[in-house]
């Protein structure tokens, strides 16, 4: 890891992998919904530009694994080629400002859209206290399983032929591979189910097929600290997650981001020791408390979601103190390709 004498922890420089960063402020996934059909748009390029710095790390909005795992109306997806070719110019909008960037491939298991037609039933066979009115979601098959596995494998291959960096998959959040994880909604009664070993299988099937695939420096996975899964907690989760990063060391990615929610305490720590690899921190972090967290090695690099969103040059503000844009919440997920997108001002700073 590289630094320098900045008074600025967030600042300084840091060496993930092979990528050289000039910061530590990271982009996280931002679900936007502005990815008419499912495809990306070109109104994309300038909302990723607009965010990247030379030497600045940025992760892609959730983008479908599959056809089946499209979470809500206009989430990009990256399983044909077509969106594959989409993504490129966006692509290639970052790298030309100096900026690296991965892919965020997700799957949404039982939260997705029952309006859009193909509603995936993750694992559960009992409905939820009519959280979803129809279908009643059934439990996947081990067989379907492995096609889960295999369109993963695809997402982080077409995404790669489109010219990120590499991949970040999604684990938390209470998406599918979360589903599985948590000891107090997996009721299967097969290899994915029961103690902790069995229940990160499906996570472990993923995170290794991707890796065999594209290589493992260039893969980063998403974890959830205190998550609940529709409202309930895993009975240890400390000991889950330490388990599950102690063998994604084994496989030799890239980096972990780690999720904190904001009411939560923070901590680390137990992530820390599990993993030898870069560990991303996320959860309403302020510029304080990312210093902070970078001073006390509880994580290498700190993404800021809302913060970034509305202040499209954030490490330039960062640097200078300037003051912050706030962000308006009820532009969050308008498919409007401007308000709320790339309308957000950035600081004019006078030579």
């Amino acid at each position: 890891m590289a630094s320098n004498s900045t008074s600025v922890p967030l600042l300084t420089p840091y060496k993930m992998g092979s990528f050289e960063l000039s910061h530590r402020v990271v982009m996280p996934p931002m679900t936007r919904n502005r990815s008419y059909n499912n495809t990306p748009q070109p109104h994309a390029i300038e909302y990723y530009a607009q965010r990247t710095t030379k030497g600045g790390f940025l992760i892609s909005e959730s983008t479908s694994a599959s056809d089946i795992s499209n979470g809500s109306p206009n989430m990009p997806g990256i399983w044909t080629e077509d969106q594959a070719e989409a993504w490129k110019p966006i692509v290639d909008s970052v790298h030309g400002k100096g900026g690296v960037f991965f892919c965020q491939l997700w799957h949404p298991g039982r939260l997705s859209d029952s309006s859009l037609n193909n509603f995936l039933i993750a694992w559960n066979a009992v409905p939820d206290d009519g959280e979803y009115f129809r279908p009643t979601p059934k439990q996947l098959k081990a067989n379907e399983l492995l096609l889960i596995v295999n369109d993963f494998r695809n997402a982080a291959h077409n995404a790669i032929e489109a010219g990120f960096d590499g991949v970040e998959i999604n684990a938390a959040n209470s998406y599918i591979i979360d589903q599985f994880l948590n000891d107090q909604v997996n009721d299967r009664t097969d290899a994915y189910d029961g103690n902790i070993e069995n229940r990160c299988r499906l996570a472990l099937e993923i995170i290794g097929a991707v890796v065999e695939e594209i290589g493992p420096d260039r893969v980063g996975v998403k974890l959830s600290l205190f998550s609940k899964v529709f409202r309930r907690k895993d009975s240890n989760l400390e000991a889950l997650l330490t388990y599950l990063a102690s063998e994604l060391t084994k496989l030799g990615i890239l980096y972990l981001h780690v999720f904190e929610p904001r009411d939560e305490p923070r901590c680390l720590k137990s992530i820390r020791n599990a993993f030898e690899g870069t560990l991303i921190a996320s959860g309403g972090y302020n510029k304080t408390e990312g210093d902070e967290a970078i001073t006390e090695s509880c994580a290498d690099l700190v993404s800021f979601g809302r913060l970034f969103l509305a202040n499209p040059d954030l490490p330039k503000r960062f640097e200078v103190n300037a003051p912050l844009n706030k962000h308006d919440r009820s532009t969050f997920y308008r498919t409007d390709p401007v308000l709320g997108y790339t309308d957000y001002p950035s600081l004019e700073i006078a030579c």
